[in-house]
C-alpha cells in the first residue's frame, strides 16, 4: 500500500482556501500513485476553530466542504472536518474514496486540558473504523486518540495492519521527542504499521511543529517529514514486513535550534494570515528587542521589518550604538525619534498636580508610554504590526508597564524566559553574527533612570527563572520551592509578584507558546484572587 502524508498549513476559518490546498495535495498524491492520502485533522476548517464552531453556516460549510472534496479527490483520502449529525457535533475523519464519503469516524478521546477546549464543541464518538485499502485493512483514529493505548489495540484485535491517524498536535520544547516515543509504542505493542500526519504552521500562540512519521511494527521509524514546514511524504507498506528502508528521515531538531524554529514559524505565520507584511520594533539596544528583531528578519526578510530607536535623556551611548550595529548587522531600516521633547510636554502637563511629590516609577512608566504612543502612531500611519519585546521573565513578575513597553499587536518572545533569551541570541550568532557582542555581555537594563539594571529591582535571572519554572509552570508551592533549596525571601517575593502582575498579563498582546505552561489559554488565574503562592 502507497500511503501519502500531507503535512500542510491550513488556516482556521478559511474553508474554500484549505479545501483548494487539500484538493491540491490529493492531486500530487494521486500523480506519485498513492492508494491513499492523509490530510490533518480540521483540515478544512483549520485547528482550532473554536467558536467558529456555534455558527450553523460554519457547520453547514464545513459538510459542504468535506462533501466536495469527497467528489474531487483522485484518489482515496482521510480528512479532518467537523461533522454535524442527529446525535450531535464531531472531530471528525472523513474515508473518501470513489466520489463520495464512504465512512465518517468521531473522535473518540476529546482533549480538555492546557490549551485545548474540544468538550465545549465536541460529542466523542463511540464507534471503531475500520477499512480496506488496497487490500490492507486500516484503522482510523484522529489525534488524542493516539495518546491512549485503547485505540490502537482495538483496531488490531479487528484485524487491521496499518493505523491511520490525522493530527493536529501542538508544539511545546520536547514535544517532538515525546509524541515520537507515545507513536513507536503504540506501533510495536500492537505490531502495528503506523502512519500519523500532523499540522505544520502557526495558529494565534500555538506552532504546530508537523513532524509526521511513519513507523514500523517494530517501532521504528522509518519516514519523518520536516520540522515547522509544509511537507509532503510517500511512503511504501508491506504490511508483512517488519524491516524497511528508510525512504528519508528528517532529524530531530537541538532544543534551543526548535525553539528558534517554532518562534519564527509562529511569527510568520500570525503576520501573514491576519494580512500584514511588515512589522515596527522598539530598538532599545537591548538583548530582548534585539532577538525579536531578528526573528523578524529570518521570519519575514529584513525589508518588512522596521526598527525605530527613541532615545532618551537616560539611553547610554552604548545602547545607542548597539542598536545601530544590529540595524547594520541584519539589513532592517531605521529610523530614529528622541522621546526628549514629548516626556518634557507631559511632565510639563503633570507637574501641577504631582506638586512637590519625589520623582518615582511614575516618570519611569511616562517614559515607556510615551514610546508606545510613538509606536503605535507609526502603525497606523503605515500599516505595520507593532511587536512587543517582553520575555516570559518580565512578564511573570510585572517588570514591564502597561501602555509602554506591553504596546503591542503580537509577543514573539512572551514565552521565553530571560535566560533561554540570551541562549537563542548566543545559538543564532553561531548561524552568522547578527547580534552585536555588546548587547549580549552587557548587562540588563530598562535605562529608565540614571544607571538602572534590571538586577536592583530583580533577582538574577538564573535564580528568577529558577524559581518561575517550579511556580508558573509546574504549579509548586511557594514551600516546596523553598524547600528545594531556594531562599525563602526572594521565592516569598517573587510569588507575590507573579499573583499580583496578572491583570497586567492579561491585557498585553498573545505570543507564541513554546513551553509546556505558557501565558494565556494555558493558564488561566483569576485576577481578583486571594490565594497565597
Amino acid at each position: 500500500m502507497r500511503i501519502a502524508l500531507a503535512q500542510i498549513d491550513p488556516t482556521v476559518g478559511d474553508i474554500d482556501g484549505n479545501l483548494a490546498l487539500c484538493l491540491k495535495a490529493a492531486e500530487e498524491a494521486s500523480a506519485r500513485g498513492a492508494d491513499v492520502v492523509l490530510l490533518p485533522e480540521l483540515a478544512l476548517l483549520g485547528y482550532p476553530p473554536e467558536d467558529l464552531l456555534g455558527k450553523p453556516h460554519f457547520m453547514e460549510r464545513s459538510m459542504e466542504a468535506a462533501q466536495e472534496f469527497a467528489r474531487k479527490t483522485p484518489c482515496a483520502a482521510v480528512i479532518g472536518y467537523a461533522h454535524r449529525d442527529s446525535e450531535g457535533t464531531f472531530n471528525a475523519a472523513a474515508f473518501c474514496r470513489n466520489g463520495k464519503i464512504e465512512l465518517v469516524y468521531r473522535k473518540q478521546l476529546l482533549p480538555n486540558y492546557g490549551v485545548f477546549d474540544e468538550e465545549r464543541y465536541f460529542e466523542a464518538g463511540v464507534e471503531d473504523a475500520i477499512v480496506e485499502i488496497a487490500g490492507v485493512r486500516c484503522g482510523i483514529t484522529v489525534c488524542e486518540d493516539a495518546w491512549f493505548p485503547e485505540p490502537a489495540c482495538r483496531a488490531a484485535q479487528l484485524g487491521a495492519h496499518v493505523l491511520l491517524n490525522i493530527s493536529a498536535s501542538p508544539f511545546h520544547v520536547g514535544k517532538g521527542r515525546s509524541r515520537e516515543s507515545m507513536l513507536r509504542d503504540r506501533a510495536a505493542s500492537n505490531d502495528i504499521w503506523f502512519a500519523y500526519c500532523n499540522v505544520a504552521g502557526g495558529q494565534d500562540e500555538l506552532v504546530f511543529d508537523g513532524r509526521s512519521v511513519i513507523i514500523a511494527p517494530n517501532g521504528g521509524v522509518v519516514a519523518r517529514a520536516k520540522a515547522f514546514a509544509e511537507d509532503f511524504l510517500v511512503f511504501d507498506i508491506e504490511p508483512d514486513s517488519e524491516a524497511m528502508p528508510i525512504t528519508r528521515l528528517e532529524p530531530i531538531e537541538s532544543e534551543i535550534q526548535e525553539m528558534y524554529d517554532a518562534l519564527k514559524l509562529g511569527l510568520r505565520d500570525y503576520i501573514r494570515k491576519n494580512g500584514f507584511t511588515d512589522v515596527v520594533i522598539g530598538l532599545s539596544g537591548g538583548i530582548d528587542s534585539a532577538l525579536t528583531a531578528v526573528l523578524a528578519a529570518d521570519a519575514l526578510g529584513a525589508e518588512h521589518v522596521h526598527g525605530v530607536l527613541m532615545p532618551s535623556r537616560y539611553s547610554s551611548e552604548g545602547s545607542i550604538a548597539d542598536a545601530r550595529e544590529l540595524a547594520r548587522l541584519t539589513g532592517i531600516e531605521t529610523v530614529t525619534i528622541p522621546i526628549e521633547g514629548p516626556l518634557a510636554a507631559v511632565e510639563r502637563v503633570l507637574s501641577p498636580t504631582f506638586g512637590d511629590l519625589p520623582a518615582d516609577v511614575t516618570e519611569e512608566n511616562v517614559q515607556a508610554r510615551v514610546r508606545g504612543v510613538l509606536l503605535m502612531a507609526l502603525s497606523n500611519k503605515f500599516g505595520w504590526l507593532v511587536l512587543a519585546t517582553g520575555n516570559k521573565s518580565e512578564l511573570s513578575v510585572g517588570y514591564s508597564t502597561l501602555y509602554g513597553d506591553m504596546v503591542g499587536g503580537f509577543a514573539p518572545i512572551k514565552d521565553v524566559f530571560k535566560t533561554k533569551v540570551f541562549e537563542l541570541a548566543r545559538w543564532r550568532n553561531t548561524h552568522g553574527l547578527v547580534i552585536p557582542e555588546a548587547t549580549i555581555e552587557k548587562p540588563p537594563s530598562a535605562e529608565l533612570r540614571p544607571n538602572q539594571i534590571d538586577q536592583d529591582s530583580l533577582p538574577p535571572y538564573d535564580i528568577l527563572d529558577a524559581i518561575l519554572v517550579s511556580y508558573v509552570e509546574q504549579d509548586c508551592s511557594a514551600r516546596a520551592i523553598i524547600a528545594s533549596g531556594q531562599e525563602e525571601a526572594t521565592v516569598r517575593r517573587v510569588v507575590r509578584l507573579v499573583d499580583a502582575a496578572e491583570y497586567k498579563r492579561r491585557q498585553g498582546p498573545i505570543g507564541i507558546k513554546i513551553t509546556p505552561r505558557a501565558f494565556g489559554k494555558d493558564r488561566r488565574m483569576p485576577i481578583t484572587n486571594r490565594f497565597g503562592g
